[in-house]
């Protein structure tokens, strides 16, 4: 599915970085959160720190320092 910018450039959501966060996340391969996930990746590209408020973790009880 494309998606786009304000300015109607086609963005690839394949070409950005999965965060180690994502990777971590039970949520990772549900089609129903993939769209939600794209555009969050794509809106935080280039970010310092990625931020999530939909991340479950696949491990329970988040360990602040395995996220980066």
């Amino acid at each position: 599915m494309p998606y786009y910018d304000d300015d109607g450039n086609e963005l690839d959501p394949s070409t950005i970085p999965l965060p180690k966060m994502c990777t971590m996340c039970e949520k990772q391969d549900l089609p129903e959160e993939e769209i939600l996930c794209n555009l969050n990746r794509l809106d935080q590209q280039g970010e310092p720190v990625f931020k999530c408020g939909a991340f479950v973790s696949l491990y329970g009880a988040l360990i602040d320092d395995i996220i980066e």
